[in-house]
């Protein structure tokens, strides 16, 4: 199971991490980590991620190829033809193409989401319409083929719910056991639906 993780400058590090800590016994996989240059890349944290490969020696045809989502570093790569090129064209050869958070954004501007239910982060949901998706409000989304999450913290669930589809959910059950997921927060505002109306406000403002 050839895994590609495409990664880019400003993403939001737990994007990435939740599915990647999910998958880490997924039998017989291997992960690339791919960025436009191998290297070092910065996140939206303290933490930086080394891309393992560059687009020229990037697998032609993973089974998984999958994009983190983020704030403003993403929505840069919507006007990066390279970008969407390369995604539009390992996206057309990969058995799976999926994202976690407003990586289906940058999917969707690849054309890779036209005709699909997906869902994204609450905030930029409805963005996917533009791109010929359907927008779905659930944690995790699976259509033929594509396989999207919602905002940051879903990346578990969706990585789950993909590990799930392919090798069974006794796998997936274990991966969850490992991690010990059995969420409990302090309290519900995980949702526009659950917060407070001025928790709301409050991060709506940082998002216009």
């Amino acid at each position: 199971m050839k895994i590609q993780i495409f990664i880019y400058a400003g993403m939001t590090t737990l994007d990435m991490m939740g599915p990647l800590q999910t998958w880490q016994s997924w039998p017989d996989a291997e992960f690339q980590i791919v960025a436009e240059q191998a290297g070092v890349v910065d996140t939206d944290t303290a933490l930086s991620v080394v891309a393992t490969h560059g687009f020229e020696d990037a697998w032609d045809s993973p089974d998984i190829l999958f994009v983190p989502g983020g704030a403003e570093g993403t929505f840069n790569l919507l006007n990066n033809e390279k970008v969407l090129a390369f995604l539009a064209d390992r996206g057309s050869r990969a058995k799976w193409v999926t994202s976690v958070c407003t990586g289906s954004i940058v999917l969707g501007a690849a054309g890779l989401l036209e005709g699909y239910k997906a869902t994204s982060h609450w905030f930029a949901r409805d963005m996917l319409a533009s791109f010929g998706a359907s927008p779905v409000a659930d944690r995790w989304v699976i259509d033929r083929n594509r396989a999207t999450g919602g905002g940051v913290t879903a990346g578990i669930d969706f990585g789950l719910a993909l590990m799930s589809r392919i090798c069974g959910e006794g796998l997936a059950r274990e991966s969850q056991l490992r991690m010990e997921y059995s969420p409990k927060p302090p309290f519900q505002s995980g949702t526009p639906e659950e917060a407070w109306p001025e928790t709301l406000a409050a991060v709506r403002a940082e998002y216009s």
